[in-house]
C-alpha cells in the first residue's frame, strides 16, 4: 500500500483526538527517500542543518537559500510525506511582509507543504497574518536555538 501524504485537516483531526504523529528532520534526497518508506508522517527541513551539515556554531547563519536548497531534494525524495520548511533567523522577525514573502518562497521554490517558525506570544501576529494569507504554519516553542545567543546558550525559554 502506497503512503498517503498527511494534510492540514488530518493534523487537526489528530489534534482533536489528542493522537500523536511523528516528524523527523532530513536535509537531502537520500534520507528523505528512506523516510518515505516508513509510516513517519512529516519531515522537517530545519535550520539545524547549519550545525549538522554546514558546520556553523549555531543556526543563526542559515539563509533562506540554504533552507530552499535543502527542501527541494527532500520533497523529491519523499513525495508522499508532509514536508515542513523552517524559517531561518532573520526571515520573519523583521516584519509581517518579510515573513509572508519568505514563507511563500519556501513553499513555492522549495516545495514545502508548510513552514515552521520559532517563538511564542511574540510571533502570534506574524502567525496570524501568515495563516490569513493561506500559509500553513507549524509552531516551535520551548528550546528555540535561534534565540540561544539572547538566552546565553541552548536553554528553554519559559
Amino acid at each position: 500500500m502506497e503512503k498517503v501524504k498527511m494534510t492540514i485537516p488530518d493534523c487537526k483531526v489528530l489534534k482533536g483526538k489528542k493522537q500523536k504523529f511523528t516528524m523527523i528532520t532530513a536535509y537531502d534526497v537520500l534520507l528523505a527517500s528512506v523516510i518515505e518508506k516508513t509510516p513517519i508522517e512529516m519531515i522537517l527541513v530545519g535550520d539545524s542543518l547549519g550545525m549538522t551539515v554546514l558546520g556553523y556554531d549555531s543556526t543563526v547563519p542559515v539563509t533562506m537559500e540554504d533552507i530552499i536548497h535543502h527542501t527541494k531534494p527532500v520533497v523529491k525524495g519523499a513525495p508522499n510525506t508532509f514536508v515542513v520548511g523552517d524559517m531561518p533567523f532573520g526571515s520573519y522577525n523583521t516584519g509581517i511582509e518579510d515573513a509572508i514573502r519568505n514563507a511563500n518562497r519556501i513553499m513555492k521554490e522549495g516545495g514545502a507543504d508548510a513552514i515552521k517558525l520559532e517563538g511564542g506570544k511574540n510571533v502570534t501576529h506574524i502567525v496570524e497574518a501568515m495563516v490569513n494569507g493561506g500559509i500553513p504554519v507549524v509552531g516551535h516553542i520551548g528550546l528555540t536555538p535561534q534565540t540561544a545567543g539572547q538566552l546565553g546558550g541552548f536553554k528553554v525559554d519559559v
